[in-house]
């Protein structure tokens, strides 16, 4: 089992109607137990939580902001406008999306553990400062 978050720059394939990218490999596919889309208005955070077992796999479309914190070190790093990265934190690792542009950010989450709405497997561990209005 990874304990280090890794990243990947994802290959898109783009024309004049946008482009089409794939957010997980073959062999993660069948590991996800949870899959979300979520949608994060220009200058907010989401995140600012880790996992207690659940590995969370999110393809981020820039531009956008990432914080994550691995044992005391923090790390940000800058997603570019119409690039697709595939960000993989293991369990304990808080982590933060910040929408760095003016439009809609898109992220698209998963997760190896289901979930419960009843019993979230997020514990809340600010990494990056949060703005809402």
């Amino acid at each position: 089992m990874n304990t280090r978050v890794s990243i990947e720059k994802l290959r898109c394939s783009t024309d004049a109607r946008g482009f089409v990218f794939e957010p997980l490999d073959a062999f993660s596919v069948g590991q996800q137990r949870n899959v979300h889309v979520v949608l994060t208005m220009p200058g907010q955070t989401r995140g600012n939580h880790s996992h207690r077992t659940g590995t969370e796999v999110s393809a981020v479309i820039g531009p956008a902001r990432i914080t994550y914190r691995e044992s005391t070190d923090v790390t940000t790093i800058d997603v570019p406008a119409n690039e697709v990265w595939r960000f993989v934190f293991p369990p304990g690792v808080p982590h933060a999306f910040r929408n760095s542009g003016n439009a809609p950010m898109v992220i698209v989450s998963f997760n190896t553990v289901p979930h419960d709405p009843d019993n979230p497997d997020t514990v809340r561990d600010v990494v990056a400062a949060e703005v809402v209005k």
